[in-house]
């Protein structure tokens, strides 16, 4: 088989990793891709929004499966065009994936199925959205709509504080359309766990646990991110947790989008909060998470082009998902100033120690050549430095251990990636 990837980021490189372990592929393209995915796929110098483009690539390249990596290329509708043109593509079409296209369409989704979720209000308006929260209780969540690179998400703790965010977000218009409306939603107490599933439009099944580390700085300070590092089974998402989901979340998430003429096909990313009155979903995204992948991919047992397969012919009830009785820690390097202003172009020292390791790797999310060849920063987030282990305490020293191997000017990385660990 050939088989193209729509991405540039870690999560496209982990990607590209398992569909390269894989017996029945013969050859990988990845557009546009990065100078890490280059080493085990051909880039192909086309944008992910280049519809069209991509489409052509796949029909003159006889492409048998394109895989969509990333949000956007999903919420813009690129399944649709392949479709049209009677490829194979895995992911959800442009009506399915509008469960992270708009918050108020899946909280909407969530209020009108009965999937537990936190009590919100939307907006439209910037002055109503205020003196809504003049008599909101605090700490309080203030969310753009759209998509917002994961950064759309402000947690206020004084009402100048969701004020200052309404004004981000639908005022100076940070995220662009991103912030035309937002969702005011209470503030939920408790852990969060990220679950990513499969999907085929009516049989769900859900991959290993993770938990992600969305801020910054350490001790969970600083502006939100798109993740500065996982860990993978979460001890907090026990058996309990996941019949629960299972029955009131999962399932009925599925049959609440079949009933809206959306047949979710593809990886349904649940995003949860563990709180005292029992698990609630935070959000949905409608692709693999990143970092999660990183940490989730490495453990998964099976061919992951069988699973891709199943999903799109809605054959998905005869796979078993099997993962490692393991443990993978992820411990992201960044420029320094991410998620705000950074430098890049800087090269990267030290990736050959990888090379030869089972149990330890490194995904490239902003990386590329530079002038004379070497590969050279070119990102906020540049690295994911995952390592396997026996149980995740052994994970998290092994991660931590490879991140000291890695060197470029400007290097940032949190030091308390999997603290929850001990916490449990």
């Amino acid at each position: 088989m050939k088989i193209l990837i729509v991405g540039s980021g870690g999560r496209e490189h982990a990607i590209a990793w398992k569909i390269s372990k894989s017996p029945r592929v013969e050859k990988i393209y990845c557009a546009p891709g990065n100078a890490g995915i280059a080493g085990i796929a051909e880039c192909v110098p086309i944008d992910a929004m280049e519809f069209e483009k991509l489409a052509d690539f796949a029909q003159e390249n006889a492409i048998d499966l394109t895989v969509i990596g990333m949000d956007a290329p999903l919420v813009g509708g690129i399944v649709d065009v392949f479709e049209a043109r009677g490829l194979r593509v895995f992911g959800p079409r442009k009506n399915a994936a509008v469960i992270e296209g708009s918050k108020v369409f899946s909280k909407d989704l969530m209020k009108k199925y009965g999937i537990p979720t936190a009590a919100y209000e939307t907006f439209v308006d910037a002055d109503k959205a205020i003196r809504y929260l003049e008599t909101a209780s605090y700490p309080i969540a203030v969310k753009a709509d759209g998509l917002a690179l994961g950064k759309g998400a402000l947690i206020c703790e004084t009402f100048e504080e969701a004020k200052e965010g309404v004004r981000t977000l639908m005022i100076d218009r940070q995220f662009g359309e991103a912030g035309d409306s937002i969702v005011i939603e209470e503030f939920l107490i408790g852990p969060e766990v990220s679950a990513l599933c499969f999907c085929d439009g009516t049989t769900i099944r859900t991959m290993t646990s993770a938990q992600d580390h969305k801020r910054a700085k350490d001790g969970d300070q600083g502006l939100n991110t798109g993740g500065m590092g996982t860990f993978s089974p979460s001890l907090f998402y026990t058996g309990e947790v996941d019949e629960f989901c299972k029955k009131y979340v999962y399932q009925p998430t599925m049959d609440a989008m079949k009933k809206e003429g959306r047949d979710f096909v593809g990886v349904l990313f649940v995003g949860l909060i563990l709180t005292p009155n029992g698990p609630k979903v935070l959000e949905y995204n409608a692709r693999f998470g990143d970092p999660e992948t990183q940490v989730v991919l490495p453990r998964m047992k099976n061919d992951i082009v069988d699973v891709f397969e199943a999903c799109i012919d809605g054959r998905l009830g005869e796979i078993e998902l099997q993962f490692e009785d393991n443990a993978a820690v992820c411990v992201i390097l960044a420029s320094d100033g991410y998620p705000e202003k950074y430098e890049k172009g800087f090269p990267i020292r030290g990736l050959e120690r990888f090379e030869g390791k089972n149990d330890y790797f490194v995904f490239h999310a902003g990386s590329r050549f530079g002038k004379d060849g070497a590969i050279v920063t070119n990102g906020g987030r540049v690295l994911g430095v995952t390592a396997i282990g026996t149980d995740l305490k052994q994970a998290r020293a092994k991660a931590y251990e490879a991140t000291e191997w890695i060197d470029f000017d400007n290097k940032y990385m949190r030091n308390d990636i999997g603290r929850a660990i001990d916490e449990v």
